[in-house]
Formats: C-alpha cells, sequence, structure tokens
C-alpha cells in the first residue's frame, strides 16, 4: 500500500516549530501504518531524541538557535531517523517517503539521514547548521 500522509496536522506541527512565538523546538512525524503523521512536538530537544529509538523511523523537523557573538539566529534541520533494528524493505521505503514529508518541510538550513544515535547530539547538529549558516565572526569575541 502506497504511503500518505495527513498534510494538514502535519503542516500545524511544522508551523509550530517555525512560528518565533511559540516554545516549540520540534516535531517529528512517524508512521501509522501506511500514514505519516505528527509523532510529537516539543521544547527540549533531549525530548526529541528519546523518540530515535532502534526499531523505530521517523522523521523531525527541528529548531536550532545558531549565530556567533555578532547575531543569534533559528535555522532549522530535517533528520530522518532510521533505527538499526528497522528492515530492509522500510528503510528503502523511507527515501521516497521523504518527498511528502518535504512537500509540508519546506525550509531547513540542512537535512541529515541518521541511523546512529551518537550522530543525533545536538552539539554535532548545531555546528554543522553552523557551518552551512555562512559568516561565522565567532573569532572576534572577546
Amino acid at each position: 500500500m502506497a504511503t500518505r500522509i495527513d498534510k494538514e496536522a502535519c503542516r500545524e506541527a511544522y508551523n509550530l516549530v517555525r512560528d518565533d512565538n511559540t516554545d516549540i523546538n520540534w516535531a517529528s512525524f512517524k508512521y501509522d501504518g501506511s500514514m505519516i503523521v505528527p509523532g510529537g512536538q516539543g521544547t527540549e530537544y533531549e525530548e526529541f531524541k528519546r523518540q530515535c529509538t532502534d526499531d523505530t523511523r521517523l522523521f523531525g523537523f527541528v529548531r536550532i538557535t545558531t549565530g556567533d557573538a555578532m547575531s543569534k539566529r533559528a535555522k532549522f534541520t530535517l533528520i530522518t531517523w532510521i533505527g538499526e533494528n528497522v528492515s530492509g524493505l522500510q528503510r528503502a521505503k523511507i527515501s521516497t517517503d521523504k518527498t511528502l514529508v518535504k512537500d509540508i518541510v519546506q525550509n531547513f538550513a540542512k537535512e541529515f539521514m541518521i541511523s546512529d544515535v551518537r550522530e543525533l547530539d545536538e552539539d554535532y547538529i548545531r555546528e554543522e547548521l553552523k557551518k552551512a549558516g555562512g559568516a561565522n565572526y565567532d573569532a572576534q569575541a572577546e
């Protein structure tokens, strides 16, 4: 059966993360049978990481504050998580299913495909977003 997505519910979760007037920093999108639906949202990155288990596959849209001494700004990332115990067929399908998610999650600085929980380290994600962000004035701090 072809994978579908709950566009309205997923768009609402996406917009909450993008909204500067909320504290929501992440939203996940998980599989419910052959339907991709919102899997949760929250204010702490660690909460998102706890959803990334060996038996799950999901997409995460995450806001991370980056910047330097001169400016702070929100950067967004799309994370595709594939747990180590996910079957080969499900692994293969996630690449095509990601296009459904990208129809909704359109604005992000960097995309990650991760299956090792160590790569979910917030500092690593932040550094990668910083590299993607251009100018870095940290050397002028102090």
